[in-house]
């Protein structure tokens, strides 16, 4: 008789919680950090959070590149999600297998391993969580760090594809116009009323509402608000009551906060628009409003 497989209690777990398992031989931790670069005439990029994690992280951890080895490099489009095949080999090649359990961190407002964790969820592996409060709160309380690397021989990943949890430009098109379907955009609302220009075109997709994803981290503590406030950002835009909320972003990284509160808030039907922003505005034949 096999022994049951132990799972994580939420898909957001304390810093608390994580530091009672470490070493536990089923726990794979990753740290997804990505810094970011600003220019000095306005505009920003991104590089991966692999010389941070060197000098420091969670014991046990190991870095994973979301902006390369976690991203399609044939896409037309920065920051799309590999084939899920493939995903899950890559995973699979840093020990993340069947059976096992998955917490995933950043250094910044949990986007990065929100992304990681939706993309897992793609694949079909739900026994992942987001840890909350991060990095930040790992080091604020006091916890072990290490600058020691840790690898995992190879796993198992065995796929159980739900591509309908990442959505295309061509059905975000097609759901203009519905009542059932609330877009949400998770970018600034500076971005968002098209008062800024971070991509080729200003303004958003038509109909959609914006629920900043920074606005669902408490920057004293770094966690995710409660319950009761992360409902009522939500609550303005009708994601809580429609058939299916689509969110979207830039590059789908912002999005997968906003899709990991709404799984939080008992949202079912949630997908992410994956080329979002990026794809979006470099087709001029793709709508889009402002303020």
């Amino acid at each position: 008789m096999t022994s049951p497989v132990a799972t994580v209690p939420s898909p957001l777990v304390e810093t608390s919680w994580l530091g009672d398992q470490l070493g536990a031989p089923d726990l794979r931790i990753l740290d997804c950090s990505v810094v970011r670069k600003d220019n000095p005439d306005g505009s920003y990029g991104f590089a991966p959070g692999k010389e941070n994690w060197e000098k420091g992280h969670i014991p046990g951890s190991i870095f994973v590149d979301v902006l390369n080895e976690l991203s399609d490099p044939s896409a037309a489009t920065s920051l799309m999600m590999p084939p899920i095949e493939k995903f899950a080999a890559i995973m699979a090649g840093r020990g993340i297998g069947d059976g096992m359990r998955v917490v995933l961190y950043d250094n910044s407002n949990h986007a990065w391993a929100a992304r990681v964790w939706w993309m897992l969820r793609v694949c079909g592996f739900d026994n992942a969580a987001v840890l909350n409060g991060g990095w930040n709160k790992w080091l604020a309380e006091g916890r072990a760090a290490s600058t020691e690397a840790t690898s995992f021989p190879a796993a198992t990943l065995t796929p159980q594809p739900r591509p309908e949890l990442m959505v295309t430009k061509d059905q975000v098109l097609s759901s203009l116009g519905k009542e059932n379907i609330t877009l949400i955009n998770a970018l600034s609302p500076e971005s968002f009323n098209g008062e800024v220009v971070l991509f080729p075109r200003p303004g958003r997709i038509p109909g959609s509402k914006n629920v900043y994803c920074q606005t669902l981290v408490d920057p004293e503590n770094h966690n995710y608000v409660d319950a009761v406030k992360m409902r009522q950002l939500f609550e303005a835009s009708g994601a809580l009551e429609a058939d299916q909320v689509i969110t979207y972003c830039g590059g789908g990284i912002a999005a997968s906060s906003d899709a990991l509160a709404l799984v939080l808030l008992g949202v079912e039907n949630v997908a992410i628009y994956d080329g979002s922003m990026s794809e979006w505005t470099a087709d001029p034949d793709m709508p889009l409003e402002t303020e």
